[in-house]
Parts: structure tokens; C-alpha cells; sequence
């Protein structure tokens, strides 16, 4: 079902969407000191916890290099993956410190920055290989957090269902089977600025979404 040719990684100057490539090089044009290319995903190689956001952000992953560093999700995200014990060592926004993951890892369905952090569902077919070669590699995964409805959208079509077959909510908990076993996939709102600050999203809401997981894993 999951029978991925391509590897879980793309190159940092990945050429393959041709309107993000352009965006990319007018960011190395106007920022060269930045990163500017496909982000690479973060965290345990043999992590249980795979956790699945939309694209870069042009000031945060795009700038640092690491999923979710620079920008306001990432400054709600990260402090909540200490509080469930899911990370060591101190976390800067600028990524200059001596951050780990434990158990998990974070990756985005799409790994280079789109325009207006706004991913076209060309670009988002084109890169779904990708979250899908990253969910093989992981041969402990057993649960996913998915970041806003298109990260679960695109996770379930990388798993090799119909998006139709399991619907989108905050809190929602679905079972699939991947390539390595049984995977239970958990619904958040995204971190977002915008979500967070309308109330939408709240402290609580995120951390209850972790506080499950943490207790599936921990049951497993």
C-alpha cells in the first residue's frame, strides 16, 4: 500500500514545483543568509510520535532550518513537547541551542516554503511521496499528531486512504494501518498565530490533544 521510491528526505534544493522553486530563489535573493530550501524533518529516528504540520514558514523553518523554529507556532509547540516529556535540552526560537527530540519527530507535508504560507494542492501531490517514504522509515510509528486539517488531509492520502474516509476535527482520534503496524492519528487545530490568538485554538485544547497521545503511548 505504501511502496515509496523516493527517500523520506528531499534534497534542501528540491526542483520539483516549479512556483516554489521560484519562491525560494527570491528569498535567497532578499534573505541569503537564511536557509531558503526544502526542510529536512526533526527529531528521533526511531521515534513512536511523528508529528505532521503544513509547509514552512518564510521567517520560522524556512530561516532556521527546523520544523516550526522562528515563528509563533513553533513557541507554543516545542514548550508543550517538554511539558509530555517528549524533548531534553533547551529550546530558542532561532534554533541555537541544544534542542532533542525523544520519541518523536516533526515533519510538514509540504517541505518548502509556499507563497503567503499557502501550498497549491499541485505542490501538495507532488511532495506527498515524501511524508509518505518519512512514515515508512519510522519502523516504531505507532501515533500521529496531524497540524490543521490539510496536514491530516495529506496524511491520510500519504497512508493510502481517501481523505473522505476519515473527517477532520480538533480532538478527533482515527485508527489506520501503515506500513510498519497499526497507527492511531490525532486531530489538532494548528499552532497558528491566527488560531491561537482568535481563541480557537487554546493552551489547553493543544495540550489536551498531547496529553492522549502521550497516554496511548504510554499504554502501548
Amino acid at each position: 500500500m505504501m511502496n515509496s521510491p523516493v527517500p523520506a528526505e528531499p534534497a534542501s534544493d528540491c526542483a520539483l514545483c516549479p512556483r516554489l522553486v521560484k519562491y525560494r530563489l527570491e528569498n535567497i535573493a532578499a534573505e541569503p543568509d537564511w536557509f531558503n530550501g526544502a526542510v529536512p524533518s526533526f527529531g528521533d529516528e526511531t521515534a513512536r510520535l511523528l508529528i505532521v504540520g503544513l509547509a514552512p514558514g518564510r521567517g520560522g523553518a524556512n530561516r532556521t532550518a527546523r520544523p516550526f523554529t522562528g515563528d509563533w507556532a513553533g513557541d507554543l509547540l516545542y514548550p508543550t513537547l517538554e511539558t509530555f516529556g517528549f524533548s531534553t535540552g533547551e529550546f530558542d526560537p532561532d534554533g541555537d541551542d541544544d534542542l532533542k527530540l525523544k520519541d518523536a519527530m516533526i515533519t510538514n507535508a509540504v517541505r518548502c516554503v509556499p507563497p503567503q504560507n499557502k501550498p497549491i494542492g499541485a505542490e501538495m501531490n507532488t511532495c506527498r511521496p515524501f511524508l509518505t517514504a518519512r512514515i515508512k522509515a519510522l519502523p516504531r510509528l505507532s501515533t500521529l499528531i496531524c497540524l490543521g486539517r490539510v496536514s491530516h488531509e495529506n496524511t491520510v492520502k500519504a497512508l493510502g486512504y481517501k481523505q473522505s474516509e476519515f473527517t477532520f476535527g480538533h480532538g478527533a482520534r482515527h485508527y489506520l494501518e501503515g506500513p510498519n503496524g497499526s497507527l492511531s492519528l490525532f486531530d489538532s487545530y494548528h499552532c497558528s498565530r491566527y488560531n491561537t490568538n482568535t481563541g480557537r485554538l487554546t493552551e489547553a485544547m493543544f495540550h489536551n490533544v498531547f496529553r492522549a497521545a502521550r497516554a496511548h503511548l504510554d499504554e502501548s
